[in-house]
């Protein structure tokens, strides 16, 4: 992502001196137009949520906010003791400007009662801010984020743990995953494990709630939904040796 100075002021952004690399320019909006992309030079020098939530409706750190409805930040008490990282916002977080409120934010709700973490304890985030999607009919269908989109954003996500503090991250699926652990981290040889990551002293990863949805057939869902609550008892363990 290249050097970045920093104002030790509150709320004021940083700056971006990075490499650049050919590509097409983009608007004069954006960070860096013609070279590697970052929301870094968006990201206020502040440790109050509140400020950087405001501060990343003006992200222009990748070309994901010219198609979503608005940015989606994360949302939870500053102090939460568990941080839950997933991938992107969906259709219904993009609609209603706040994370996890669709199908999967009710079932992951429903998987933390059931592995006994207070939900008043959990701050939930993604490690993309905007909705990637694709039409398909009258629909938007989510789309993957590209590696760059992630990288792009992932000073949101460094800005998010270091105001949060959460005693362990959570991530919902490979790509909250690999934008936590790394590229070479595999889910599902992995999941369910307290791991130390480059972002947290203890993070674990664990399906996505969407992921049990899409499963085939009521047996399936049955045991994803089994799997991801086992996951999380793995986490409320943890938070009470803290």
């Amino acid at each position: 992502m290249g050097s970045m100075a920093r104002k030790n002021v509150e709320g004021t952004p940083r700056r971006s001196v990075g490499g650049t690399r050919d590509a097409k320019a983009g608007s004069p909006d954006d960070a860096n137009p013609g070279g590697v992309r970052s929301a870094a030079p968006f990201v206020p020098v502040t440790s109050s949520v509140r400020t950087l939530a405001a501060a990343a409706h003006a992200c222009r750190g990748c070309d994901l906010y010219k198609t979503a409805t608005q940015v989606v930040f994360g949302s939870g008490p500053k102090g939460a003791r568990v941080m839950f990282v997933g991938e992107q916002p969906g259709d219904q977080e993009d609609r209603q400007g706040a994370p996890f409120v669709g199908p999967a934010g009710a079932l992951l709700d429903k998987a933390l009662e059931d592995a006994g973490i207070p939900r008043d304890q959990v701050y939930v985030t993604n490690a993309v801010k905007h909705f990637k999607w694709e039409p398909r009919g009258k629909r938007r269908i989510h789309k993957k984020p590209r590696a760059s989109e992630i990288k792009a954003c992932r000073p949101w996500l460094e800005a998010e743990l270091r105001a949060v503090k959460p005693a362990v991250v959570v991530c919902l699926g490979a790509t909250a995953a690999q934008a936590v652990f790394g590229s070479q981290f595999k889910l599902m040889r992995q999941r369910g494990h307290v791991l130390p990551a480059p972002l947290a002293p203890q993070a674990v990863a664990t399906i996505h709630p969407s992921s049990v949805l899409r499963a085939p057939d009521s047996e399936g869902r049955r045991t994803a939904y089994e799997m991801l609550v086992a996951d999380l008892e793995v986490v409320a363990k943890a938070l009470r040796g803290r």
